[in-house]
């Protein structure tokens, strides 16, 4: 007879424990979260005008007295479970701005509509993916750089080889300005925002601080890690009337005008780094590389600009660029991360240049992991569409929460306390399995809604 493993005894503990029913249920409710959150407390519901307690709740009752809640992290290489469901929100949140929906009127179709990409700088040659046949990066002559390595690449790379992104020489490679381009990747949006809303309002002849009383500007965001671990930007831009999404854009405002202003925009913008001593100052800009396609031609799906967006959400560094998910605390964690070299010279520069009294405002260490980056995965301007807060409360409430007018006429006493994340590795196994069988029955459920005919 063999001897079972340690996770076979857990698994075979836990499902003889009398409270595994119950912890079952638990799971199933955080849809087989791979991280969850571990909290005890308990909350009373207290009838607002009588005092009268209507519900009580303790996890005292619980088994190991503990409750499970969802971690909600995007990311799809921790929880995927929590990511599909991030990824879903995303797409409901961008489907939103964009053929109307969730309080947004149908009639922002009307409006003009970019689906815009713009890109980081070159900071030196890398190999890249090719396809029928060519050639990565043919030689310009013989002569090699200056520390002696050949200028180009005769090879073909598919897309999985390990060598795509990584740089011909890295000596020659301009580390320091992709990371300070990282750091400062928000301001050059930022700046490109109101660099566009200028341009528009000069157009069109109206004073720059009276344009929001003719059109606003809307906008969501997503960014998305090259290979070459440079960050670019997936948008989509949308132009309203002055009141918002409900009214309509003045006539002047065409898709023609929208993109020629985004493609002024984002060769004007520039900004310059902190001077340093040792390196001087840098200035940024977005890449050459840059695509607008308007949405109102019918060559691009407004669902598949949602999904599209959507999925690069829940991706991370460790996904394209083979990096960590997880802040580095120490210059010596850097060389135990499992990623190329060319990542990992990425991480030195942040560690160097975050020493530096300069660039310490930037807070170049605690954003290592990211390669510099500090911006959210996914932005939006506050006019664009609903919010991730609305869509869980209207989850929530389909679940069986209360409904806002019952909320109104009660109020909660809560008390909790974090007690720690996970799984064990046998209750890991049970979430996970539970999480495939979750997605199964989703996927076949959608299906059938759409063998029906009706929207799914």
């Amino acid at each position: 007879m063999r001897h079972l493993s340690l996770i076979d005894q857990e698994i075979i503990h836990l499902a003889n424990s009398p409270g595994f029913s119950r912890w079952l249920e638990q799971v199933t409710a955080t849809g087989g979260c791979a991280r969850p959150v571990h909290l005890t407390g308990h909350t009373t519901t207290v009838d607002a005008a009588t005092g009268e307690i209507l519900h009580h709740y303790d996890t005292r009752d619980e088994p190991g007295e503990h409750l499970l809640v969802r971690c909600r992290n995007r990311r799809r290489t921790i929880c995927p479970s929590c990511s599909r469901l991030h990824a879903g929100d995303t797409y409901h949140l961008v489907r939103a701005g964009l053929t109307g929906d969730k309080t947004i009127p149908a009639t922002v179709t009307t409006h003009p509509r970019l689906f815009v990409t713009l890109t980081a700088p070159g900071f030196g040659s890398v190999h890249r993916a090719t396809t029928d046949g060519v050639r990565c990066c043919p030689r310009r002559g013989a002569r090699d750089c200056e520390h002696g390595r050949p200028l180009g690449c005769p090879r073909t790379h598919r897309p999985d080889d390990a060598a795509v992104g990584q740089p011909l020489c890295p000596d020659c490679y301009d580390y320091t300005g992709h990371v300070l381009w990282h750091t400062h990747a928000g301001e050059l949006w930022s700046r490109f925002t109101r660099t566009l809303r200028r341009h528009l309002a000069t157009t069109a002849g109206i004073p720059q601080n009276r344009l929001p009383d003719h059109a606003r500007l809307s906008f969501a965001k997503v960014a998305e890690y090259q290979r070459r671990a440079a960050v670019h930007v997936h948008a989509v831009v949308r132009f309203d009337g002055p009141a918002g999404p409900g009214t309509p854009p003045p006539g002047w405002v065409t898709t023609a005008l929208l993109a020629d202003a985004v493609r002024t925009a984002a060769s004007r913008v520039a900004v310059r780094t902190p001077y340093s001593p040792a390196l001087g100052e840098h200035t940024l800009r977005w890449g050459a590389q840059l695509d607008v396609r308007p949405l109102d031609t019918g060559d691009l799906a407004d669902d598949a600009v949602a999904a599209y967006i959507a999925k690069y959400v829940t991706k991370s560094t460790t996904e394209t660029t083979t990096g960590t998910s997880h802040p580095i605390r120490t210059f010596d964690d850097i060389a135990a991360t499992p990623a190329t070299p060319h990542v990992r010279a990425l991480m030195h520069t942040c560690w160097r240049l975050g020493g530096l009294p300069e660039f310490r405002p930037l807070r170049l260490r605690a954003w290592t992991h990211a390669l510099g980056y500090r911006g959210h995965i996914l932005t939006k301007s506050r006019a664009y569409s609903t919010t991730y807060r609305a869509l869980r409360e209207v989850r929530a409430q389909y679940r069986g929460a209360p409904a806002l007018s019952e909320q109104n006429r009660t109020f909660s006493r809560s008390v909790w306390r974090y007690v720690g994340a996970g799984h064990g590795p046998g209750a890991g196994l049970i979430a996970e399995a539970l999480a495939h069988e979750l997605l199964l029955n989703q996927i076949t459920a959608q299906e059938a809604l759409r063998g029906s005919g009706s929207p799914s």
